[in-house]
């Protein structure tokens, strides 16, 4: 929607063979030397990075002098050889072993294509006892068309499980409907606007929320999972209009929990994406503990898409930069990579 700009670009002068040898100085001998790490990949493009860990193995040959220092069987060199995905994996085996906390784990997700990435994350959301449903949310409700056919795809892919199945066995009642919804991938695509459409929608919403809300989700689903973003947005204005409210007013008096969550989000992304992506940041930084696995999620995830616009809004909103904000909520090498990766 309109025009938005990333903070990382494809580099220019994009040279695989003097990256990963560069990589592989950083981890040798008994010191890593983090910066060279942070400014190879917060200078790199998704496909660059992807390119880099699997040409790593390629290019060095002596695998058994790095498994035999980080005490991995020598078997699975035949394995590093023989199977392209584990030798996508060897580089980041030998960062894990270098690095640690969210440092590793930001260096851990930038070594993922983007849709890999996110379908990890929507597993790890829904893995072990208790669902993280923010992160459901989060990821879902944000989602292109393209996003969640692909996050479908690639789920099956990589976990050899049904995203539809996952989401509908781990959540339940109107949040599994309007996940479900989403899941379906039919928001209309285009941009024209029907201002008879609107109209009509704004008056289903009204009668299907303000004082009776709780007995017609499924007017809200169907309007906010199917409409495109600016008919989305004219039918919050003639809601208001109507009514005398904002509609998130009054999704905040008449929603709650979860469902009231996927609402709001659904609602500020179509009035504002990268408005609701700061307001996403401020709020993992807010409060006693930040909330590590959201920036990175948001930054890296953000990073080549519109998180220079993020940026924009972040200050806009919060009267401080992203980088400040970051630079007094973050520490060390986690730090200085999310600032890198911010320019």
């Amino acid at each position: 929607m309109g025009n938005v700009q990333p903070t990382i670009v494809p580099y220019e002068d994009f040279d695989v063979t003097a990256d990963i040898k560069a990589l592989r100085m950083a981890c040798k001998g008994f010191g890593t030397d983090e910066e060279a790490i942070i400014q190879i990949l917060a200078n790199r493009s998704a496909a660059q990075r992807v390119e880099i860990k699997q040409a790593y193995f390629e290019k060095y040959d002596d695998v058994s002098t790095c498994l035999h220092r980080f005490s991995v069987a020598p078997k699975m060199r035949l394995h590093v050889h023989a199977v392209g995905s584990v030798v996508v994996q060897e580089l980041e085996e030998v960062l894990k072993k270098e690095l640690t906390g969210s440092f590793e784990n930001a260096v851990v997700a930038m070594l993922e294509p983007p849709h890999i990435y996110f379908a990890k994350e929507l597993r790890k959301a829904m893995k072990g006892a208790g669902t993280d449903e923010d992160v459901l949310v989060e990821i879902l409700c944000t989602a292109t068309n393209e996003d969640i056919l692909c996050y479908k795809d690639t789920y099956a892919k990589v976990h050899e499980r049904d995203l539809e199945a996952d989401i509908e066995d781990d959540t339940s009642g109107d949040v599994r409907n309007l996940l479900m919804s989403l899941l379906q991938a039919s928001r209309d695509g285009g941009y024209d606007v029907d201002e008879g459409l609107a109209e009509q929608d704004a008056a289903s919403l009204i009668e299907a929320g303000e004082g009776r809300f709780g007995t017609d989700e499924s007017t809200f689903n169907f309007i906010l999972t199917r409409r495109n973003y600016l008919q989305l947005q004219a039918t919050f204005k003639v809601y208001e209009s109507l009514s005398g409210t904002d509609i998130l007013d009054t999704i905040d008096s008449e929603a709650t929990g979860t469902l009231k969550d996927c609402y709001i989000t659904l609602v500020r992304c179509a009035k504002n994406p990268q408005l609701y992506f700061a307001r996403r940041l401020n709020a993992a930084m807010k409060g006693l503990g930040t909330d590590e696995d959201t920036l990175i999620r948001l930054i890296v995830g953000r990073s080549e898409i519109d998180l220079e616009t993020v940026k924009d809004m972040y200050l806009e909103k919060y009267d401080v930069t992203l980088k400040d904000a970051l630079d007094s909520e973050c520490g060390g090498d986690f730090k200085r990579l999310l600032i890198q990766i911010l320019h």
